[in-house]
């Protein structure tokens, strides 16, 4: 059996999370032995899953792969390996100026590198490499894989790619068309999952709202959404990242039916004038999306709705910007994060406008809405209070257990703190617990179990 260690350093978002565990597993399966994202990396080979959706992940990466790049010039590194969204997107210009990295991957061949990794190795040591019990591009390819999120939680991917394009979206050129996954290989997947002790999936993909167009011509996500929530041991179901052109309205009624279907929904809105919208190219008006919101609200009552804007866009001015902190006041998100523009190559933003607001000017305008949100989450939180809510524990932490609501995400979102003084001794990580909300900050809450 091979004894060799690989660190596996994930970068980006939840989906290249998802990647990695595939690879992960995979490796383990070889006869690797796998670390994720250790705080002193050792092993002798290093796969870096990178991240290229904007200027700072990019940078961020780069800079992991230098890194990395001065361990294998110590002897202290082997060989060095980059997978993911900037390889698939330069990887030409990688190889010519970081030729340090032994093999470069892109977002779609990372199972590549489980072949041409055992094909050196047993090159190197034929006694040393093992043979896999299954096919390691057999069955794991599909949805098996090494779980690096705590044991009650994981995300699940069900489509790749998205056909939107809109301005200054660099997705559609890394990930391709949007090309959702069967049903019933997902579903498979969910119970797998549930086997492993998962008891709260949180659904992921570049375009939730599309999912099921490429595979029957209409929207297929309220039906798999409706037939998850039936199987037994899922006790939370959370969606993130759907597009509000198209919706499927849908979704709604089977967020109302399920109990175990979070009233929460990550929907990116980027901004609210029509003038924006359209120099975004998100194919809808203001009336409409305002419409889509009061409608979430009506039919989900309580839901939690977290979104995300965009400032600094080419064209924006300071009358959208006004409108755009008038519509926050006026919208009251549950749940907010803005960013700044960033001009990305190829993208139709790149090619067709000037990027002309200064960076300064674009950060202002973040941290000004930043300042509104935190009012008004200020505001929300304080509703809380005296309310009891079911609250799954992710760890314990200095003096207190530290635990999230229906409508809060895994590391984004707010949490509840529940004093190890007041908490039961046979509290566990991972378990359910009534708790009564008994303060409230800003973005935390703290509570007692019942």
């Amino acid at each position: 059996m091979h004894t060799g260690e690989i660190d596996i350093i994930t970068l980006g978002c939840s989906k290249n999370l998802v990647d990695s565990e595939r690879v992960m597993k995979q490796l383990e399966v070889a006869g690797w032995r796998c670390v994720h994202d250790a705080p002193k990396p050792q092993g002798e080979i290093c796969i870096i899953n990178t991240c290229g959706f904007i200027g700072d992940a990019k940078e961020e990466s780069i800079n992991m792969i230098l890194q990395m790049a001065e361990r294998k010039k110590k002897r202290q590194l082997r060989k060095l390996i980059v997978m993911g969204c900037l390889s698939e997107r330069y990887r030409a210009e990688l190889q010519t100026e970081l030729p340090e990295v032994d093999a470069y991957y892109g977002k779609f061949d990372f199972e590549r590198v489980i072949h041409d990794l055992n094909t050196d190795a047993t090159r190197d040591n034929p006694r040393q490499h093992p043979t896999p019990s299954r096919s390691i591009l057999g069955p794991f390819s599909s949805y098996e894989r090494h779980l690096t999120t705590p044991s009650h939680y994981a995300y699940l991917k069900i489509s790749e790619g998205c056909n939107r394009m809109c301005s200054y979206c660099a997705i559609p050129l890394i990930t391709g068309r949007h090309k959702s996954r069967p049903k019933e290989e997902i579903l498979a997947e969910v119970k797998w999952l549930v086997s492993q002790g998962v008891k709260e999936l949180n659904v992921i993909a570049q375009d939730l709202s599309s999912y099921g167009l490429d595979l029957e011509h209409k929207h297929l996500l309220p039906e798999l959404i409706d037939e998850m929530a039936q199987i037994p041991g899922v006790e939370w179901i959370r969606l993130h990242y759907a597009y509000p052109t198209d919706f499927p309205e849908a979704l709604l009624d089977v967020m109302a039916k399920h109990p175990n279907v979070c009233k929460y929904l990550d929907i990116a809105l980027q901004h609210c004038t029509d003038h924006m919208l359209s120099l975004m190219r998100r194919h809808i008006t203001r009336a409409q999306q305002d419409a889509l919101i009061r409608t979430i609200r009506a039919r989900v009552p309580d839901i939690c709705i977290r979104t995300t804007l965009l400032v600094g866009h080419p064209g924006e001015t300071e009358e959208d910007f006004e409108q755009l902190k008038a519509w926050v006041k006026e919208m009251r998100f549950e749940r907010m994060g803005c960013f700044a523009y960033s001009d990305e190559e190829g993208t139709y933003a790149n090619r067709h406008y000037t990027d002309d607001i200064p960076q300064a000017v674009k950060e202002q305008r973040v941290a000004e809405l930043m300042d509104i949100q935190q009012a008004i989450s200020a505001e929300k939180m304080q509703t809380f209070v005296g309310t009891t809510q079911r609250v799954i524990i992710d760890r314990a932490e200095g003096n207190y257990f530290i635990g999230r609501t229906q409508y809060d995400s895994p590391e984004v979102d707010c949490e509840v703190l529940i004093s190890c003084q007041h908490a039961a001794l046979s509290i566990q990580t991972g378990e359910l617990y009534e708790v009564k909300i008994t303060r409230a900050e800003e973005f935390d809450l703290y509570g007692e179990i019942i």
